[in-house]
């Protein structure tokens, strides 16, 4: 006959008290019972699990092991009732959420102060990086939501529209650079671009590639902020969303060119595991995420972004 959960709590109530009689006032458990409870443990397991001392007992190599998995199994039930309890409750527990840095830098703090406020027993983590990373956390189950800037190509993953921002080309503060510009225009221009890794780099080279031209690339590098300081130096120009580069066209550290009509738009994506059990707390995330872009964009501090205008594509097609 296998352990029982009574015979885990008895064994740890034992070690930690360093005494079979204080655990059995503890327990409220006669002291030949607990005994006995301990020779059939040892008996199970084929070792011994205590060492009797003049001051109390000690455990084992093995005792220490089967005290440790214990201490972790009895907590894990714990809070697999609490969690069961929880559900005619109010959602609570931990849940973990990539970004993108851009989208970090505009929806970390309300979304937390939302969360806040609606939901207090949530644990929020968030995790940031470029897209290509965050898409590998996501898979990966280091996170169980991710917003990211391509719609995914694999049928494992749900996915669900969030908005539409525009993109823009950045160029160094000397530049004079027009007001608006088409893809052709960067022909022959150095860039400084993300690798291809990420989804950024792909809706480039595929969006020049349309045009007729190739990325003349000057420097290649996974950080949207050294992107800016690199395009400042004069290393090149770039592409990156209108909001990422709207403080530094602000001061005049960037200028800034919008392509011409109908523009240059990708899209942000809710995504999480089809496959996976999708808890309370998850869906109250999400729900909060999905209210507080829409709060965003409705006061005009998602610049240049707009309602998504379509659906998430079928695994596979052209985004």
């Amino acid at each position: 006959m296998g352990m029982d959960l009574r015979q885990l709590r008895y064994f740890l109530e034992i070690v930690e008290r360093g005494s079979i009689t204080g655990a059995a006032g503890t327990l409220n458990v006669a002291q030949p019972a607990l005994s006995l409870h301990v020779r059939n443990l040892e008996g199970q397991l084929g070792t011994r699990l205590l060492l009797r001392r003049p001051t109390g007992v000690v455990p084992t190599e093995a005792g220490e092991i089967l005290a440790r998995r214990a201490r972790s199994i009895l907590a894990e039930v714990a809070r697999t009732e609490a969690e069961i309890r929880s559900l005619e409750t109010d959602p609570s527990g931990r849940v973990a959420i990539g970004l993108t840095g851009t989208i970090g830098g505009l929806l970390a703090v309300p979304l937390i102060e939302a969360l806040r406020e609606r939901y207090p027993q949530i644990t929020l983590q968030i995790a940031e990086a470029m897209s290509g990373f965050v898409a590998g956390w996501l898979s990966e189950g280091r996170v169980d939501l991710a917003v990211l800037y391509e719609a995914p190509a694999d049928p494992g993953l749900a996915c669900d529209p969030l908005l539409e921002e525009e993109l823009v080309v950045l160029w160094p503060p000397d530049r004079r650079a027009p007001p608006e510009i088409t893809l052709a225009a960067l022909e022959g221009v150095p860039l400084v671009l993300p690798s291809r890794a990420h989804g950024l780099r792909r809706m480039i080279d595929a969006e020049l590639s349309g045009v007729g031209i190739t990325a003349e690339l000057a420097v290649e590098i996974d950080s949207y902020a050294n992107i800016k300081n690199l395009v400042a130096a004069g290393f090149g120009a770039s592409v990156l969303p209108w909001h990422a580069v709207a403080p530094e066209a602000g001061t005049g550290a960037l200028t800034v060119s919008r392509i011409e009509a109908p523009g240059l738009w990708r899209g942000a994506w809710l995504i999480r595991p089809d496959a996976r059990p999708v808890t309370r707390a998850q869906e109250a995330v999400a729900e909060t995420l999905r209210a507080v872009v829409g709060e965003l964009l409705a006061d005009g501090v998602w610049a240049a972004a707009r309602a998504p205008s379509s659906g998430c594509p079928a695994p596979g097609a052209e985004r």
